[in-house]
């Protein structure tokens, strides 16, 4: 499966930003997805994820904020983004394994996005 990450760019601390993915190649309801993130001199860490059957997991950082969510019909993943602050500034990935159980580690991921550039100014 191929996944295509959009929707980052420029906003104000305590705005708000939704991340696309889009996936195509595979039978996207069969996939479990994740988004997670990477900043400047920072290893990649985990932001939320979504399984196959819907369940969500998220990161202590981003509950309460952040809501991930899916539609099968138009192979898309979203991560909807409130009160965003300069600590979530990160290049934003998106990731996707078959019949995957929303973990939380890179590891369990086989596909992965281009990622998509979200900047929180202060």
């Amino acid at each position: 499966v191929q996944l295509q990450a959009s929707g980052g760019g420029l906003v104000q601390a305590g705005g708000s930003l939704r991340l696309s993915c889009t996936a195509s190649g595979g039978a996207f309801s069969r996939y479990g997805m994740g988004w997670f993130r990477q900043a400047p001199g920072k290893e990649r860490e985990f932001v939320t994820a979504i399984s196959w059957s819907g369940l969500t997991n998220y990161a202590d950082s981003v509950r309460g904020r952040f809501a991930i969510s899916r539609d099968n019909a138009k192979n898309t993943l979203y991560l909807q983004m409130n009160s965003l602050n300069s600590k979530d500034t990160a290049v934003y990935y998106c990731a996707a394994e078959r019949y995957g159980n929303g973990a939380g580690r890179t590891v369990e991921y086989s596909y992965w996005g281009q990622g998509t550039l979200v900047t929180v100014s202060s």
